[in-house]
């Protein structure tokens, strides 16, 4: 695919510590809600593989740029992507360029109120296994998680 000019930034692949979300949750809701649309998921997967702009991702997904706009809004309101930069295209319009959300979301599939209870049992894990680890498999479920509300 021909990149926009100038090039575009290199963003730290670098990820911040994870998020702890819990199933009674509103930002959870609004998280799997968002998720569960085919498109938004397969924008959210590109953007977790590479930085891209809008018409970039229409282009891919042969959309419109107001429908792919549409669910990166949906997306960036949920926090899950967000714009890391910007660009110019060859018109020389300024361009927005999105991510997945560098910040790891944890899905835990309990209260709030067994919130101390669930970071003591996070914290042991990851003293034993790793933060990485814990995360990834937390990513992994979560991804599972929203395949199995699209296949719905």
């Amino acid at each position: 695919m021909a990149r926009l000019l100038p090039s575009q930034t290199e963003s730290s692949t670098e990820r911040d510590d994870p998020a702890v979300f819990y199933i009674d949750d509103e930002r959870t809701a609004e998280m799997i809600s968002t998720l569960s649309g085919e498109t938004a998921l397969t924008i959210f997967r590109m953007l977790d593989d590479d930085a891209l702009t809008a018409s970039e991702i229409a282009d891919d997904l042969d959309l419109s740029v107001q429908n792919t706009t549409y669910h990166l809004e949906n997306l960036q309101d949920a926090g899950l992507v967000e714009v890391i930069d910007t660009c110019y295209s060859e018109k020389g319009r300024e361009m927005e360029i999105f991510t997945a959300a560098r910040e790891p979301k944890i899905l835990v599939l309990g209260s709030k109120d067994e919130g101390k209870t669930i970071r003591r049992a996070f914290t042991t894990l990851a003293g034993a296994v790793g933060v990485s680890a814990i995360a990834l498999a937390a990513w992994s479920s979560l991804s599972q998680l929203g395949r199995l509300l699209v296949e719905r």
